[in-house]
């Protein structure tokens, strides 16, 4: 038979170099010695025989036109009809299946123009490897953003990972590939097999793969993330009218891998589902209110932590299937407790089968590698300029909200996204535009998400970690701010911990780094965090860093954390640090939960969950945390003594708190400080009671106040302060007596 297409059409197709192969396969009107027909041609390198079986159900042969499997039949027909290959391999196998090449194409031209625009709020809906039935037939759509690429194929089991087997179709300038596989099901492995301007030929995964295979295995994975069926709603509802500005936020950072393991199973990975459950019914012990979860994003290292992101759209498969993490989050919703996810869009991984030059140029990341590189991280910085790339990092950020119901996305490195000679010295890094070192499409790119993020997902919350002077970084927008909801409190962590690592002795001389947050508190909307970053690499667990014996160090650990949850701001605290755990974290093993059989570590427990408690039961410590009617100081100035006292208020002022702080281990008999009110003040909470391990040094409940003015206020109360420890009192309103 002599083909209908010419001969350097079918080497292309046979030797996959043919940037559109509907071109050349699929059916095809024709002439034929001057009349019209119709060819049907495959390329088949796996078949014996074929055949094409028409819609009245006859069979026809096709004929083998090349050695290496390229088929054709012509058809005395003028126009195209529908059809199905029946395909006999070497081994006798016969499969008969719709032709991928049969197909028109399924991305719209306005599905192309937002995607070039960088406006497709969900691309992840549009590229990517989706589940769908077209023109009746079941199967997998496959898309991919690769412009500089001369040809891009899906490969995976099922054609036994030849590229030459589904090379895809470009649409248009933008140079996105698509295609469409009849009969592949959810599961189904894959990866792109691109072809580069130089003939490279590489193996990538998925940028916007819903899954992955389990890690040191690197495939996509297709799967339908649309099937679970939800039990949340009356979270969702609830969440859409909370200003969380003005609730109690306390919230447990977790590693999942090192959270907890089951250590006589080979110390395994708990699942996404017996997490729901053993992990969420901790959270409601303690009386946290949301958890916070290093990436749970694909990433091929363990020792990154999940901060080095390969699958921007699919959890990690080290602890179970998407279905399994919408069952996690469903839980957690189900339970009042909210899920926070850190994101990463600051930089990503080398890692061949990722982003890395993903069409063999610099596409997600910057040719220039004084804009490209993370040399501290090893890492490569994404292009923001591009608005393919903010496109794919917005969607990502979305993609989470929208699909897993999270409630917050806390956004990492935002410090090295802002400015362009971050960690540089002079000479290796480009200014901007107008000669500055503010990265400007970054900035453009986190207020537009920030935009998009409360816009689309009310009651969501973004949270910055950024560790720099940076103005307005939890502004709104409109106010020049780049509209994240808070910010890590990163100065107030490094100052508190400077202060309490150091000597009781010594504090007096430091007395400024307890002091300092409170000229900037108001600033921003801070979240008070003693976050993974500083229990690890060195620098001691939360418990160790404390000085003195061990009841010193309980002692020291508790009153810091009581600081910590009467200073204005929100709060999160790392796991382990609730059990007083001493050893550093390692991603690598569990936490040391065997010390909850020791008293100390016991009591330090109950004193965590207490302070969540007492926490989210007085509005004075969180409905005004970021304006300065919230906070009063009493007195700052007994660097001496190293005692500080400040009232905490609600919106009704009259509904306050008075927190007095004594870090040093020294109990203080006959200590003055003075109060807004003539009546009863009682000792709501004291960190140093026995029930906490303490030397149950107190007040006994509480006293009335004394009409003497003192520090500034109309009366006083005559307290023993005890060692090491903070102590709160409360107004009792019924006895209150008006001061003349």
């Amino acid at each position: 038979m002599t083909p209908t297409v010419p001969e350097d059409q079918i080497r292309k197709i046979v030797f996959a170099y043919h940037h559109d192969p509907f071109q050349v396969l699929g059916a095809h009107q024709v002439e034929v010695d001057g009349h019209a027909m119709v060819a049907v041609r495959a390329f088949l390198p796996e078949a014996r025989e074929a055949f094409v079986v028409d819609d009245a159900g006859q069979t026809y042969e096709l004929a083998r036109i090349h050695d290496h499997g390229f088929f054709e039949a012509v058809f005395d027909r003028q126009d195209v009809f529908k059809y199905q290959l029946e395909i006999q391999d070497r081994f006798g196998n016969e499969t008969i299946t719709p032709d991928p090449y049969a197909f028109l194409p399924v991305l719209s031209d306005f599905d192309l123009q937002l995607l070039g625009e960088g406006n497709h709020q969900q691309s992840y809906e549009k590229l990517g490897a989706h589940l769908m039935t077209v023109d009746g037939v079941a199967g997998v759509h496959f898309a991919v953003w690769a412009p500089n690429a001369k040809r891009v194929s899906v490969v995976g089991d099922f054609n036994r990972w030849d590229g030459r087997r589904h090379p895809m179709r470009v649409l248009g300038g933008l140079g996105i590939w698509e295609l469409f596989i009849p009969g592949l099901a959810q599961g189904t492995l894959y990866k792109f097999e691109i072809k580069g301007s130089f003939d490279q030929v590489f193996v990538k995964a998925d940028p916007h793969a819903y899954a992955a295979e389990l890690r040191p295995k690197t495939a996509s994975v297709v799967w339908d993330v649309d099937r679970y069926h939800w039990g949340d709603q009356e979270w969702m509802e609830q969440r859409a009218q909370t200003s969380y500005l003005r609730e109690p936020v306390s919230i447990y950072e977790v590693h999942l891998g090192s959270w907890m393991r089951v250590s006589d199973e080979g110390d395994r990975f708990l699942t996404y589902r017996e997490l729901a459950h053993q992990l969420v019914d901790y959270v409601k012990k303690m009386g946290y209110t949301h958890i916070e979860l290093l990436p749970v994003m694909e990433h091929p290292l363990d020792a990154s932590w999940g901060y080095q992101v390969i699958g921007y759209f699919a959890p990690s498969s080290r602890f179970g299937t998407p279905d399994d993490f919408q069952y996690f989050v469903d839980y957690c919703h189900q339970n009042d407790v909210g899920v926070i996810l850190d994101w990463v869009p600051a930089h990503f991984p080398r890692d061949a089968h990722g982003l890395a030059r993903f069409d063999g140029t610099a596409l997600y990341e910057h040719a220039d590698p004084r804009k490209g590189e993370h040399r501290d991280w090893g890492t490569l910085i994404f292009n923001y300029g591009r608005n393919e790339v903010r496109n794919f990092l917005t969607s990502s950020g979305l993609f989470w909200l929208d699909r897993y119901h999270i409630d917050g996305l806390r956004v990492d490195a935002v410090a090295s996204m802002l400015y362009l000679d971050y960690s540089r010295e002079p000479g290796e890094w480009v200014p901007n535009v107008y000669g500055g070192n503010e990265n400007l499409e970054a900035i453009d790119f986190m207020k537009k998400f920030n935009e998009l993020a409360h816009q689309n997902h009310p009651g969501a919350v973004t949270i910055a970690e950024e560790s720099t002077a940076f103005t307005g970084v939890s502004r709104p927008t409109y106010l020049g701010g780049l509209g994240f909801t808070f910010k890590w409190n990163m100065g107030w962590m490094h100052d508190t911990l400077s202060y309490i690592e150091k000597g009781p002795v010594h504090r007096k001389y430091h007395h400024n780094n307890l002091t300092f947050g409170l000229i900037y508190a108001f600033t921003e909307n801070f979240v008070l965090v003693v976050s993974h970053d500083e229990v690890v690499h060195g620098k001691r667990s939360l418990a160790a860093k404390m000085p003195g014996d061990q009841w010193q160090q309980m002692a020291n650990l508790r009153a810091y954390l009581g600081f910590m949850f009467t200073h204005p701001g929100k709060k999160l605290l790392f796991m382990g640090n609730d059990i007083a755990q001493w050893s550093e974290w390692s991603e690598a093993r569990s936490l040391d939960w065997h010390l909850l059989q020791w008293e100390p570590h016991q009591k330090l427990q109950r004193y965590v969950a207490d302070l969540n408690r007492f926490y989210r039961s007085e509005p004075a410590l969180y409905q005004v945390d970021y304006n300065p009617g919230g906070f009063e100081w009493i007195d700052f100035g007994d660097w001496e003594r190293s005692v500080i006292v400040y009232l905490r208020k609600a919106e009704d002022p009259s509904d306050h708190l008075v927190v007095v702080c004594n870090f040093t281990p020294v109990p203080r008999e006959g200590y003055r400080i003075g109060v807004p009110e003539h009546c009863f003040y009682a000792e709501v909470l004291n960190s140093d009671a026995d029930i906490y391990w303490g030397s149950n040094v107190g007040n006994r409940g509480g006293f009335r106040s004394d009409p003497i003015p003192w520090q500034g206020q109309p009366c006083s109360l005559n307290l023993t302060l005890p060692p090491l420890a903070i102590c709160v009192f409360k107004p009792v309103r019924e006895e209150a007596t008006p001061v003349s």
